[in-house]
């Protein structure tokens, strides 16, 4: 007997379509399709890629920014078994290169807007053979929609396995390049079926998202479960505070997903007579910020929240659940699934991997039937994520009597911006590239928009004179711009262990205030 989760994309929403075919499925960009439209766009560029030659397991990349032809890539890829991987928009030319080149990718989609560093990096990758372009032509690339109307359209999907790959999302780890997550059709499927028995959410329901289509977020939780519950999903560009609330009432949207610092900065915005006016029922999102923020939050808008911890590896972590009276900092207990058949189970473990007693931090492991298989073309990393059947999450947590979260801290150095995972030393290594440079040290600090900032410790090379403007402009043109630092303290030496690595431990331990004293772009600006 087959898990109801151990379905693959196609079957999915094919399913969905012969339950509500004439229903409204997916609003974007002033364009509204039906579950039928919706599938006949997604046969239609299943078609265009068949043509194309992208077959079973080969890998496309999307340099899109949040438009219809990203939903039609994703599924229309599954469909036929290729994989798609949805980029980042605002990496640059070396870090475009890199994921297409990790992946050793055939093909390349990418927006007007971002064809200059997406083209620059496919000069780079010998392994992609086609160039497809959306918003308009572009003299040596292929028209997306062209291409469309000039392929035969799928008539009939071949079957594929639940176990196969449906998509690579990079994300970056604590040390070194991003990793490919491999995401099964089954962790897609399980993951909308989770969110729909979380969220409550019927076929009546309107999604919202403003989160973009290269985040695990957008795709597990809004997209899926959307699907799961038959309903409707809304889709704008990019978050934007002015006009959030606006954009929410116009969609008539009921349930809306948010990362901390949307939360944080729509509370900042002034107080209105209508902030209550708004048809969301419900907001999902995270991290866990006081109970005092959640909850005037909720009083002023109107609207329950819940608020979760996931990751891209897999889609099943913790999560509060509606109407529970909510526990100060928690991130709920381990979230459920509606088929009694899967097991979702969190722990807490020391380095020996034993388990912690009740509120001692501790390593977040999670065992589940759609934890990740393991990273693309990267066997240690794997090996380090996954053992035991346990996927090892690199975070620092406890858990209490009842097995409720509460987040601690990052095991590692990643820091987390604005929605964002930075790996430390990917931004150290361009701070060294610079020729007056002689090394440099990155750490998270606190921001006043929830989750961390970046400080930059930088050591000149003897002699040479730096201003730290033109430091961040250097950084600048090397890295995408969440990842440029925001504070920069120029020093003479560092702490250093025997083996001459710098102590961040100790960098740490010489402020309580990190950000006191030192070069702050923002203020700078």
């Amino acid at each position: 007997m087959t898990n109801s989760w151990e379905v693959s994309l196609g079957d999915y929403l094919e399913d969905a379509v012969r339950a509500r075919g004439d229903a409204t499925f997916l609003e974007i960009l002033g364009k509204t399709y039906s579950y039928e439209d919706f599938y006949d766009q997604v046969m239609r560029t299943a078609g265009m890629y068949l043509s194309l030659g992208i077959k079973h397991g080969d890998r496309v990349c999307l340099v899109l920014p949040n438009c219809p032809e990203v939903l039609f890539s994703w599924f229309g890829l599954s469909v036929i078994g290729a994989i798609v991987i949805p980029i980042n928009t605002a990496y640059k030319r070396d870090e475009l290169a890199y994921i297409y080149n990790n992946s050793e990718a055939a093909a390349l989609v990418a927006h007007t807007v971002f064809m200059e560093a997406a083209g620059a990096a496919a000069d780079l990758a010998p392994s992609i053979s086609k160039r497809i372009c959306v918003g308009g032509a572009v003299e040596g690339w292929l028209e997306f929609q062209q291409a469309c109307d000039q392929s035969e359209k799928l008539d009939a999907r071949p079957i594929i396995s639940p176990s196969d790959i449906s998509a690579l999302v990079y994300t970056s780890g604590t040390t070194g390049s991003p990793k490919g997550v491999m995401i099964t059709h089954a962790m897609y499927v399980a993951a909308g079926q989770g969110f729909a028995l979380w969220t409550q959410s019927t076929s009546k329901d309107r999604f919202f998202t403003c989160l973009p289509y290269f985040h695990a977020n957008t795709q597990y939780y809004s997209t899926m479960g959307a699907l799961a519950a038959r309903a409707t999903l809304v889709v704008v560009e990019r978050f934007s505070a002015s006009r959030f609330w606006q954009q929410v009432r116009d969609a008539n949207a009921t349930v809306v997903n948010f990362i901390g610092m949307m939360l944080t900065v729509l509370a900042k915005q002034p107080v209105s007579d209508d902030d209550s006016n708004t048809p969301a029922r419900l907001f999902y999102g995270t991290p866990a910020f006081a109970p005092d923020i959640l909850d005037g939050f909720a009083e002023r808008f109107g609207a329950e929240l819940i608020i979760g911890f996931g990751m891209t590896e897999t889609c099943f972590g913790t999560i509060e659940r509606i109407g529970e009276k909510r526990r100060g900092f928690s991130s709920g207990n381990a979230r459920r699934h509606p088929d009694p058949l899967f097991s979702n189970e969190i722990r807490a473990v020391d380095g020996n991997g034993e388990d912690v007693a009740a509120g001692t931090p501790g390593e977040l492991i999670i065992r589940n039937p759609v934890v990740m298989p393991g990273y693309w073309a990267n066997e240690k990393g794997t090996a380090e994520a996954l053992r035991d059947g346990w996927l090892y999450t690199g975070d620092m947590v406890s858990l209490d009597e009842d097995g409720h979260l509460y987040y601690i801290d990052r095991k590692k150095d990643v820091i987390r911006r604005r929605g964002e995972n930075i790996s430390s030393q990917e931004v150290e290594d361009v701070l060294k590239r610079h020729p007056k440079i002689l090394d440099s040290a990155v750490l998270a600090v606190p921001s006043d928009l929830g989750e961390d900032d970046v400080k930059a410790y930088v050591i000149l090379v003897d002699d040479a004179h730096l201003e730290p403007i033109e430091i961040i402009d250097w950084c600048s043109e090397n890295l995408a711009e969440f990842k440029v630092p925001r504070y920069i303290e120029m020093r003479d030496t560092f702490p250093r262990t025997p083996s001459l690595r710098v102590q961040k431990g100790e960098l740490k331990k010489e402020s309580s205030d990190l950000t006191k004293g030192c070069f702050d772009r923002e203020a700078a600006a």
